[in-house]
């Protein structure tokens, strides 16, 4: 999405920005032997072509960014309160990210087979038509068939959904055909009612995941991997400036170290500190050189 800040009363700043490609930013920032693919829909227009470039300057795969041919990039304008909480005022009604399942042929879904790992969230779920998610699960069956993992993370956005009801529908679909689960304890509390990192484990234990990671805000994550649960202490950042896209930077880096080789608690600690030097800087996408030097210095 194209992303709007104001820097003054009468100039906006422009950038883009989006949960998954926040992630996919980071994780390819960190991890640079990762290829690590796009799979969107933009315009033909002016700023769906900065949009596209700016893939390629973050070096992400762009053979499955697709270009729909009168549709134009949503929009979304952030503000921030003093302790770094932001609240988003969106434009994506006619995005062309609505119509992404359009393009998942039968030959891009046989092409995406040969990925390792493909990840999703909430967010596209509900923005995609009426009707649309029939073959989005279908797509994603045949992914999972051919050994794809599938990763997801509910990021419930209250006012993207036409009721809560069909957002309880469409996430137990995803974390039935998923592998790896991602949830913040907020995203449950509000559609479940879980009100503890533990309960939340317990919760998507129904769902039969080989691996759940649960975020508990800036206080510890949990992570259940086969019958080990483990609690992960976290260090909070004192400076927080925008907590925009720290959920995000957190999956990025916490699937980029997994698929890396590395371990449970150390993928957890890498993430963290990703989660927490991104909330230093305002927008979803730190700087690069400032997020470079940091995570260098954690051991990336």
């Amino acid at each position: 999405m194209v992303e709007l800040r104001e820097q003054d009363e009468s100039t906006m700043g422009l950038s883009f920005a989006g949960d998954v490609y926040n992630s996919a930013v980071y994780m390819k920032r960190c991890f640079p032997q990762l290829s690590v693919s796009m799979v969107t829909a933009i315009g033909r227009d002016r700023l769906s072509d900065k949009m596209l470039n700016r893939f390629k300057s973050e070096s992400l795969e762009t053979e499955f960014v697709f270009r729909h041919p009168s549709k134009v990039p949503g929009i979304y304008f952030i503000e921030t309160d003093e302790s770094g909480e932001r609240r988003f005022t969106y434009w994506r009604n006619d995005s062309a990210a609505r119509k992404l399942v359009d393009f998942l042929s039968a030959e891009v879904i046989e092409q995406l087979t040969v990925a390792d790992t493909f990840f999703f969230s909430g967010i596209p779920l509900a923005i995609f038509e009426q009707g649309a998610h029939t073959k989005f699960w279908q797509s994603l069956e045949r992914l999972k068939a051919a050994g794809v993992k599938v990763v997801f993370d509910p990021n419930y956005r209250a006012q993207l959904w036409t009721s809560k009801e069909e957002a309880i529908r469409q996430f137990d679909k995803a974390l039935r055909l998923s592998d790896i689960a991602l949830p913040g304890v907020e995203d449950l509390t509000v559609l479940y009612g879980i009100q503890s990192a533990q309960d939340a484990v317990g919760f998507c234990q129904q769902y039969e995941l080989e691996e759940v990671v649960v975020k508990n805000g800036p206080h510890s994550v949990f992570t259940l991997v086969g019958n080990e649960l483990l609690s992960h202490t976290i260090t909070p950042v004192t400076k927080v400036v925008d907590t925009t896209s720290a959920g995000d930077a957190f999956n990025g880096v916490y699937l980029g170290a997994r698929l890396s080789g590395r371990g449970i608690g150390e993928s957890v600690q890498l993430a963290a500190k990703a989660a927490g030097t991104v909330i230093q800087h305002p927008g979803a996408i730190a700087p690069m050189a400032a997020f470079k030097q940091t995570m260098s210095e954690a051991g990336i």
